[in-house]
């Protein structure tokens, strides 16, 4: 879908969203593409007032963060700021409400799941002169800023908790696979985020039966990350189950143009591919 509200630029959210894709991963303004993101949910609403807010968080942030000399102190600012000033909180009545991975309604109710709260304190902390990054926790978003050589980690979702670390190597330790195959939380990327907060509304709609709506979040999860072979198999996957033949089958090419031949994924694709094209034929 193409949105037609159009940002500050005059630029449509989705085409200024492919552009960030296209520009590569990293860096890039996490709360502005949070913002397109919702924005394309969001026909017709202007952005001026969110990006006015944004824009408000972001010099908030700089003054109540000036005095902190390490980065506890810059965490307890920082949810000061959004915990304190603005109302910023976990929605644990209704956590599953898709509303909660959505900026714009999060902006506008104050409460929202942990990556959306999330992508709101990294903003701040960045503005604040912080160092900050998601951390690939799977079962709660939590979020690392830095000060020179000191850390802290943040629990978005509950009032911006703050929890001391000395280094990398006190992270805390999680699961990746729900089994005892335990590794420290690890650093990840913008774009990781973002795709994590897409991804919420997207199983959320494969819950609901809704795989017209799962297609539509796929495809802007691959409008801010063209080159992750993973989401074009996806895309695949779920034209195949709405009856867009054709379309799936671009997808699972792109895949293949993106990963080099023996590799799983790279199999998965022809594999799919070459059983779409029987059903063409």
């Amino acid at each position: 879908m193409s949105a037609k509200m159009t940002t500050r630029n005059d630029e449509a959210p989705a085409d200024r969203l492919r552009r960030i894709g296209e520009a590569g991963e990293e860096p890039l303004d996490i709360a502005e593409a949070a913002l397109l993101l919702s924005a394309l949910d969001h026909i017709g609403r202007p952005l001026t007032a969110y990006e006015a807010h944004l824009a408000e968080i972001a010099e908030h942030a700089r003054i109540e963060a000036k005095m902190a000399t390490t980065a506890e102190e810059g965490a307890r600012a920082l949810a000061t700021l959004l915990v304190g000033r603005y109302g910023y909180d976990g929605d644990r009545l209704r956590y599953d409400d898709p509303q909660n991975a959505d900026l714009i309604t999060v902006i506008d109710r104050r409460r929202g799941l942990p990556v959306a709260l999330g992508i709101l304190y990294i903003h701040a902390a960045r503005a604040a002169g912080f160092k900050a990054s998601g951390l690939n926790s799977p079962g709660h978003f939590l979020l690392r800023i830095a000060l020179g050589s000191a850390e802290a980690l943040i629990d978005p979702f509950n009032g911006g908790a703050a929890l001391e670390r000395e280094s990398l190597g006190t992270l805390p330790a999680v699961s990746m696979a729900g089994g005892d195959d335990v590794r420290p939380a690890e650093p990840t990327s913008d774009v990781d985020v973002l795709l994590r907060l897409q991804n919420n509304l997207k199983m959320r709609a494969i819950q609901n039966g809704e795989r017209a709506r799962a297609l539509e979040i796929a495809n802007r999860m691959v409008l801010i990350a063209p080159r992750r072979p993973e989401l074009w198999i996806d895309i695949g996957r779920l034209n195949e189950t709405v009856g867009a033949l054709g379309a799936a089958q671009k997808a699972f090419e792109a895949c293949l143009s993106l990963v080099p031949q023996g590799q799983a994924l790279h199999n998965e694709a022809a594999l799919g591919l070459h059983a779409l094209k029987r059903r063409l034929n």
